[in-house]
């Protein structure tokens, strides 16, 4: 004995509403719902820099004394807001210059300076301190700010 279904008109609409709410889940919990963001960071990334100094008696008597700055090299992004939190540790004054990112300054004992830049060029860009540029004068106190693309 065969066995008729009837459906009707109702069903049909029933089961069509039905499916749709199955398929509009399905897609709303497979969706990724992160969001592009601005590759620009708003806040700058803030770096701690301290002036440093070494001092030895060779074998002789004679004193070396070389300042440095702490840490030596620093690495950022191109086109990423920067700060430098520069902290004079040793040494009354260190007058510096970043070659090639247009800044001067000036550090001093027990103070700390705040150098703001974005660096749009990639490459690598020495802080020269003016007072300490060679070992007659406890240098060079040289580090380095390395931009990458």
């Amino acid at each position: 004995m065969a066995k008729v279904f009837i459906v009707s008109k109702r069903q049909i609409q029933l089961f069509i509403v039905v499916a749709v709410l199955i398929i509009l889940t399905g897609v709303y919990l497979s969706w990724d719902r992160s969001r592009e963001v601005n590759a620009q960071p708003s806040e700058p990334r803030i770096f701690q820099l301290v002036t440093g100094e070494y001092s030895t008696t060779t074998a002789d008597g004679k004193e070396l004394e070389v300042y440095r700055w702490d840490p030596g090299s620093i690495v950022v992004n191109k086109g990423e807001p920067v700060e430098l939190h520069i902290t004079g540790v040793n040494g009354n004054s260190h007058p510096f210059v970043v070659e090639g990112l247009g800044i001067r300054g000036e550090v001093s004992k027990g103070k700390t300076t705040i150098v703001r830049f974005t660096a749009e060029k990639a490459g690598t860009y020495p802080i020269i301190c003016l007072t300490h540029t060679d070992m007659r004068h406890g240098g060079p106190m040289v580090g380095y700010i390395t931009v990458n693309d």
